[in-house]
Parts: structure tokens; sequence; C-alpha cells
């Protein structure tokens, strides 16, 4: 018996981290310890992954006061909701829907996931989670919370499928972005992805790649893009608080460098930036001892 699809199971043979995979698998529960609840509450971010209609995966990002993310009876619920604009928002208004969730708590460089089927309860999200477990610190930058803003009036909204010099200048300097992937069956995963600045490179005005460095070994992304490429990801600007929404399909490249076990290579389908997503206002990141040079 094990908790890991043919995808997962394929990547780890190939990169020979079946047996840690193995071990590893006991750490993931389908209900929360009370440590997991209590990190849980004293969070104001997440972000949540999940397929659309048209089996696109989106990585949205969703904030509130210490205190918005709560666990009762083993169901993580969230009082607030993705906002007008984000493909979250549409997806999550409708019928249960199986999402990803990851908190990161950048200041101390912990981070939690929960996989389960979310609810919308009219004023936020209740998930009913089916994996629990944690990471380790690897790859986070650390962060603190410099401020907070009031609500904005409005918010600014950008579709667009290319990308201009600026984008591709703010993807370049991004130290941290967030991905969302799917199996087959729409099982989502939210993970976080870290680097040195220009880790995630951009080869075109469609195609970015990243490197996949060594992590917890269960590969959860990569076996989900290893049997479905639709993938979402989320770039948030940690000082203004806007966001990049990508979505598309990704292949993995079988080729290892420094620090690197393969590449990831992601095909843009749409890119949404909205303003003011978030409240919150970070200080300059301190990156991880942990990135490749």
């Amino acid at each position: 018996m094990t908790i890991y699809h043919a995808g997962e199971l394929a990547v780890q043979r190939r990169l020979g981290q079946s047996d840690i995979a193995q071990r590893l698998s006991r750490m993931v529960r389908d209900e929360i310890p009370q440590a997991a609840a209590d990190f849980l509450s004293e969070q104001p971010m997440a972000v949540l992954a999940a397929t659309d209609d048209a089996r696109r995966v989106w990585a949205g990002l969703l904030t509130g006061p210490v205190g918005f993310m709560h666990v009762d009876d083993d169901v993580v619920h969230l009082d607030a909701l993705p906002v007008p604009g984000d493909p979250l928002h549409d997806v999550l208004n409708g019928r249960p829907r199986q999402v990803g969730m990851i908190a990161i708590e950048p200041q101390s460089r912990h981070r939690m996931r929960i996989n389960g089927i979310a609810t919308n309860t009219g004023a936020g999200l209740s998930i009913h989670p089916d994996q629990v477990y944690s990471n380790c610190p690897k790859y986070i930058s650390r962060r603190h919370i410099e401020g907070v803003s009031a609500p904005p009036a409005r918010r600014d909204l950008r579709r667009t499928a290319v990308l201009d010099d600026g984008l591709r200048r703010r993807i370049a300097a991004a130290d941290t972005f967030f991905i969302g992937s799917a199996d087959p069956d729409g099982n989502a995963d939210a993970s976080h992805r870290g680097g040195n600045p220009g880790f995630l490179e951009v080869l075109s005005p469609t195609r970015l790649r990243w490197p996949d460095y060594r992590g917890n070994s269960m590969f959860m992304t990569l076996g989900n893009i290893a049997t479905n490429p639709s993938v979402g990801l989320l770039i948030p600007d940690w000082d203004t608080g806007s966001t990049l929404q990508l979505t598309g399909t990704a292949e993995i490249v079988w080729e290892s460098a420094e620090g690197a076990q393969c590449f990831v290579e992601f095909d843009i389908a749409e890119v949404i930036e909205i303003s003011d997503v978030s409240p919150l206002h970070w200080s300059t990141a301190a990156l991880s001892p942990a990135n490749p040079a």
C-alpha cells in the first residue's frame, strides 16, 4: 500500500530515491496534528492550487489577519476567498473542489502542505484534508512583515499570453514562486520553489525554465507533471502585494547540473497580473543558505 500515484513512483525510481520516499510517506497524515493547527492559526497567508473547468491549473494567494486560518475537528477553515479576477475566485465558487494548499512562514522558513476537498462557505473556504505534511526549510528566503496596507479602493488587472520586458525582468528577479499541479484525476498540490534570483529563467516571451533542487524525495510536483502537464505558477511581489499568475504546460527535462536533479520547462498559456492582492509588505529577502550558487 502506498500514498503515491504512478507518476510519483516513476520519478522516485528514475532519480534513485524510492526507498527514501517510502520512509517519508509515513509523515503524510489525513488528520491535522495540534502543532500543525497551531502553526496554521499564526499565518496571515496561504497559497491554493486547483484545476478549472478547462483543466488548467491555477495557483493563487489568500491573506487575512492572524487567525483567519483555523482548524476545527480536522477541518481547515479559511475566512477569506480569492480576490475577484483571480481565476480561483470562480473555480472555488461552485461545487466542492480538490485543492492543494501550502502555508509558509518566511521569517522562520517553515511550511506546511495540505491537500483535500475545499467547499465554499460563502465567507470563506473549508478544506477537508486527505494529505497533511510539513517540509524542510530548504530554499525558503527569510522575510518579515514590515507593514500592512488598508484594503484597496480598486485593483488593476491585466491579462496577456506573452511576457513583455517588464514582466520578464520581474520574473528573472524572483527568488520565490509557488507551483500548483494536479494528477490526472484533478487531485491538486501546491508547492514552493526558491533559489537565487535568476533561477527562474525566461527562455522566451512564452517559455520559462527552472532547476528542480534536491528536496523531500517524494516528488509530488514532478510526479504530477509526469502524468498531467497542466501547471500553474504564482509569483508574488513581496513589496507591493501584487501577484503574477501563470497557467500552461510543463515538461521535465532529464538533465542534471550543479544542485539540480533535473529541470522543468514551462509553456505559458495565460498570465494574469493583479495589483494589491495582499496587504502585506515584506522586508528584503535573506536568501536561503541552501540555494545552489
